[in-house]
């Protein structure tokens, strides 16, 4: 009798089982679908009434926010921006917890996108916020594409020269608040950039991980070019700028997010969207915290005497590339980007690093940029000397001048002789153990026409040990020695330096 009552109610339970499965089931119910992101509940019918984070596909359908970024990366190929929801938060920063923003333009798209696909891996999670919808293909190396929130409730009364893009400066300063409100999961920074922003984002990553990301931060930096950095109605000495690229941290963009669009409104005589930003986390009493590999480059022309003196700091972005000269003699700016990027993916750390090397027998002073180019100076210079940069370069409608930029700079020579001589990256290559091979073939003609050996040197060869990662925490310069000198070839090499050490003239 027991058997034959546990049988029937071992039926009854099934019966049961199987209907309710079948109710939930029917009529596509999403009771049992896979998770996915939603906006957050406070937002949602804000931007559905605007038409703000809908997105139109080339072909004319509509997706919601959350779904865009889960199905554009699907069909380019790269990995889906959710994360699944067995997954744990992780304690500490990767790149796996960094969403981007990226904020772009219509009408530029097709000029920069290029950019963007240097950089950008299937593995990251971000997004490109347009003012409207580009048609892409499923071969494009590039984030999900997004439309940005209708921004033109807003008032905008700034009252400087007139440019044909400021009222995109109210939709560009949202990027991060629009990000957070998809509600992605397990996200420790958003990292707001441009359309012509070059991010090392290994760098960034293992910058942002020496930071508590369950703390108010706001990292970034600022212009290069000291009018830039004290135009009134602009901006300031402690403004980070969005096309150098910053990051907030999670719990600061929620705050952030409250507040925003009211604040907007109290700073509308303002012109970018980085200095609203600005403004309102000063609100907040949140100050920013300079991190000097973040690059505005609100420069013209020729950049070499910034990219070689940079700081003992990660590289983090390059912006303004269109307006100076490409990065490497011979090829375009998007080349240039590429090449580069080269050496990054062998040694991030190690890119535009210098290392310091002296010939007393010659009077040279070497500085290798490691992954960019190798200065010669028939000089012998201090360290001290050649951190500061040449002014090869000019600052946006000023003059070059030493006051004009907000580090100290050197004047360019007048002896031709006097000035580097320059050789680019060739190629690149890791080897066992973190260690590396490049060489750097000299840039075209020199001007000098003295005859001596470094006239006939047109090839320098580069051994490099890797950074460690104990370098991201506490820098410094690494050590280089010269191995052997031929007629036509110098040898160096690079690693970290030993006890006591020095980068001197001895």
């Amino acid at each position: 009798m027991k058997f034959e009552l546990s049988y029937h109610s071992f039926l009854l339970v099934l019966l049961v089982v199987v209907g309710v499965y079948t109710v939930l089931t029917m009529n596509g119910s999403t009771s049992f679908q896979l998770y996915r992101p939603t906006p957050a509940p406070d937002c949602t019918g804000e931007i559905s009434r605007r038409g703000g984070i809908k997105t139109e596909t080339p072909t004319g359908g509509s997706l919601s926010a959350a779904e865009n970024l889960e199905a554009a990366p699907a069909a380019a190929g790269a990995l889906p921006l959710k994360a699944r929801a067995t997954d744990s938060p992780s304690p500490r920063t990767t790149l796996a917890n960094i969403v981007f923003g990226l904020a772009a333009g219509f009408e530029v798209w097709d000029k920069r996108k290029g950019y963007i696909q240097a950089w950008w891996r299937p593995e990251m999670r971000g997004a490109v916020w347009l003012d409207k919808m580009v048609a892409r293909s499923s071969e494009d190396n590039l984030p999900p594409l997004m439309v940005s929130e209708d921004t033109s409730r807003f008032n905008y009364t700034y009252s400087g020269p007139p440019n044909k893009r400021q009222k995109q400066q109210l939709r560009m300063c949202r990027t991060a608040v629009e990000m957070f409100r998809l509600r992605l999961p397990d996200v420790h920074w958003f990292v707001v950039g441009d359309d012509d922003t070059v991010f090392l984002a290994d760098n960034v990553a293992r910058v942002l991980s020496k930071y508590d990301h369950t703390k108010f931060y706001y990292i970034g930096g600022i212009s290069e070019t000291h009018r830039q950095n004290t135009v009134d109605g602009c901006c300031t000495g402690n403004m980070a700028y969005g096309g150098a690229g910053y990051a907030i941290s999670y719990p600061l963009v929620e705050e952030l997010s409250e507040i925003l669009d009211e604040c907007m409104e109290r700073y509308a005589d303002l012109y970018g969207g980085s200095s609203r930003i600005h403004a309102c986390l000063l609100e907040l009493g949140v100050p920013l915290i300079k991190e000097p590999g973040f690059h505005q480059l609100d420069i013209n022309g020729d950049a070499s005497g910034i990219l070689g003196a940079h700081p003992i700091a990660p590289l983090l972005s390059l912006h303004h590339l269109d307006r100076i000269d490409p990065l490497f003699p011979g090829m375009s700016r998007q080349k240039s980007v590429e090449h580069l990027l080269q050496a990054a993916g062998v040694d991030p750390g190690g890119v535009l690093q210098q290392a310091v090397c002296y010939s007393k027998q010659q009077s040279w002073s070497i500085q290798v940029s490691w992954g960019w180019a190798v200065q010669v100076t028939r000089l012998l210079l201090a360290p001290r000397v050649l951190e500061n940069p040449l002014r090869t370069f000019a600052g946006w409608g000023v003059p070059s001048l030493d006051e004009s930029f907000g580090f100290r700079t050197r004047a360019v020579p007048r002896d031709s002789c006097e000035r580097p001589t320059m050789f680019f990256m060739h190629t690149v290559v890791p080897q066992r153990n973190g260690q590396s091979f490049s060489n750097y073939s000299r840039g075209g003609a020199s001007q000098c026409r003295r005859k001596d050996a470094l006239s006939k040197i047109n090839l320098i060869s580069v051994e490099k040990q890797a950074v460690h990662d104990s370098w991201y925490q506490a820098p410094r310069r690494q050590c280089c020695k010269i191995i052997k000198s031929s007629k036509h070839t110098l040898e160096l090499s690079i690693r970290t330096c030993q006890k006591g050490e020095l980068s001197a003239i001895l």
